[in-house]
């Protein structure tokens, strides 16, 4: 993550403090009833876990509550359009992840802007992603695992949240990366497809730890390796790809907070606020630390932080997307 400067940041604090102040100026108090976190993703995925984490938090700081609307569908489209669309008043906000980078290139229209159409209002999380399979893949480590899907060809059958997702990513940067063409299976999120794989009905999903690490810990499933630059603090027998013996291929998941473009400065400020506090939260940190990951610096849950994160994230995928990924309308 890429760091502000301490001017920026001191500025940025300056900002914080006068949010709620400057609010009543402009009549009733935000927020003055119930905020709405759209997750655009099924409930009990990985994105979901990190949300309702969130939504408790920033509940507890902001004094209304904060409640989860899962808006599922289309690769995460669905339920950033309800939010690009939605009342500017900072009442609906939107929690979503990597995909946020991708879209713009995967989806060739919508009905919305995927980059103009968002106020950022700051980093959440970055998390790990990991290869698991059904427990019965005759396979134990990943040169193993490759040297199946090879001999399986479309046989073998990949999980994921549909296109745009990371798991679909995720898979399709596998996929090319040891030249194979599994069969792929979408689901509506991470969860629903990660019971199939422990039902026995698919063999391979590629997930974020905040989804798998009680699968991997309780044995339920088969681990290969993560594709991160580091071993998983909290898993730290799982070896990198690179250490497996299949470098280049990493991915790692970020998540953020938007509000609709136009939402006043304040009401964006008191928010981000709020975000910065719940990261904070000691059980926060703790739960992030159990599902293995960690918030963010407090200098990347800035608006400023997020928008130069997510700009860059957009060029790097582009060229990716573009040669290992289909499109969609």
């Amino acid at each position: 993550m890429q760091k502000t400067t301490r001017r920026g940041i001191a500025a940025y604090g300056l900002a914080l403090l006068a949010a709620p102040r400057l609010a009543l100026g402009q009549g009733a108090a935000f927020p003055s009833r119930p905020i709405t976190m759209v997750i655009p993703f099924a409930p009990g995925g990985p994105t979901d876990i990190v949300g309702r984490l969130m939504a408790e938090a920033m509940t507890k700081e902001i004094g209304q509550p904060v409640v989860v609307e899962n808006t599922t569908g289309a690769g995460g489209t669905l339920g950033a359009q309800r939010v690009a669309t939605a009342r500017p008043d900072g009442y609906t906000v939107l929690l979503h992840h990597i995909g946020m980078g991708v879209i713009p290139t995967m989806y060739r229209r919508l009905s919305y802007d995927p980059v103009n159409g968002f106020e950022p209002l700051g980093l959440v999380t970055e998390v790990p992603m990991t290869l698991v399979t059904r427990k019965d893949i005759p396979a134990n480590n990943l040169a193993e695992l490759v040297a199946y899907m090879k001999a399986q060809g479309d046989r073998f059958n990949l999980a994921d949240a549909g296109i745009g997702s990371s798991s679909a990513l995720c898979g399709a940067l596998l996929a090319n990366a040891i030249g194979v063409k599994p069969t792929v299976i979408p689901f509506r999120g991470t969860g629903p497809a990660m019971q199939e794989i422990l039902g026995g009905r698919v063999d391979l999903l590629c997930d974020q730890t905040t989804q798998t690490t009680e699968y991997i810990r309780a044995g339920q499933v088969k681990v290969f390796a993560t594709p991160s630059r580091h071993r998983i603090a909290t898993l730290p027998e799982i070896p990198t790809t690179t250490e497996a013996g299949l470098p280049g291929f990493e991915v790692t998941v970020w998540h953020g907070l938007y509000a609709p473009r136009g939402t006043p400065a304040p009401v964006c400020a008191r928010l981000t606020q709020s975000l910065q506090a719940a990261l904070r939260e000691p059980r926060i940190v703790q739960r992030f630390a159990e599902i293995g990951t960690a918030p963010v610096s407090q200098a990347d849950a800035t608006p400023e932080a997020h928008r130069r994160f997510w700009t860059a994230d957009i060029a790097k995928w582009k060229p990716v997307i573009e040669a290992t990924a289909s499109f969609a309308d």
